[in-house]
C-alpha cells in the first residue's frame, strides 16, 4: 500500500447509533494526548462522549487525568460525507471553528456490527485510537482491530495500552 493512499473506512456508520461513550482501549501517542494522560478515577476513565446536535453536527467531549487534574476538552465534529465515516473534528472556542486547516480527521476505519468497538485513526496514519463501549476488551478483540490497524498500514510500535486502573498510561 502506498503511503499516499489513505486507509479505507467503514462504508456507512449510523451516527445516532454511535452516539454516546466510548472508552479509550489503545492509541497512538500524540500532543494533545500525552503519554502520561490516564483514566480520571475508578469510575471514570479516559472517554470521549459524543451527542448528536439538532444541525447534525455531533458535539464531543473528552475527559482524561493528567497529572493529577482532570482535564476535559469539548469541541464539535461534521461528517464530510454521506457515509458517516469521515468526520472532521475542531476543538476550537465556538466563534473560531471557521478557520481554514484547524480541523482534525476523524476516520472510522473499522468498526463492530453491534457498534460496540470502533477503530478510529487519521488519513496520515499519525492518529489512532482503538474504543470500546466498556473500559475493558477482551484480548482477543483487542488484536484483532489492531491487526485490521496494522493491515491499514498503521505502525503501532509506540501503541499506548490505556490503563483504567488510576496508573499513568506507558507504551508497551
Amino acid at each position: 500500500m502506498s503511503d499516499h493512499q489513505a486507509p479505507a473506512t467503514v462504508a456507512h456508520v449510523d451516527l445516532a447509533r454511535y452516539m454516546g461513550t466510548w472508552y479509550e482501549i489503545a492509541r497512538l501517542p500524540m500532543r494533545f494526548e500525552p503519554e502520561d494522560a490516564t483514566d480520571i478515577s475508578a469510575h471514570y476513565d479516559i472517554s470521549a462522549h459524543y451527542a448528536l446536535q439538532d444541525d447534525g453536527k455531533v458535539a464531543v467531549r473528552n475527559r482524561m487525568r493528567r497529572n493529577g487534574e482532570v482535564e476535559e476538552t469539548t469541541g464539535e465534529a461534521d461528517a464530510v460525507d454521506e457515509s458517516g465515516s469521515r468526520l472532521e473534528v475542531s476543538f476550537l472556542p465556538q466563534g473560531l471553528r471557521w478557520i481554514p486547516f484547524t480541523k482534525g480527521d476523524y476516520w472510522i476505519l473499522a468498526l463492530a456490527p453491534d457498534y460496540s468497538v470502533s477503530l478510529v485513526g487519521s488519513p496520515d496514519r499519525k492518529y489512532l485510537w482503538l474504543l470500546s463501549r466498556t473500559p475493558t476488551l477482551d484480548a482477543t478483540t483487542r488484536d484483532h482491530y489492531l491487526a485490521i490497524a496494522r493491515q491499514r498500514g498503521f505502525d503501532l510500535a509506540a501503541l499506548i495500552h490505556t490503563p483504567h486502573t488510576g496508573a499513568p498510561a506507558r507504551a508497551e
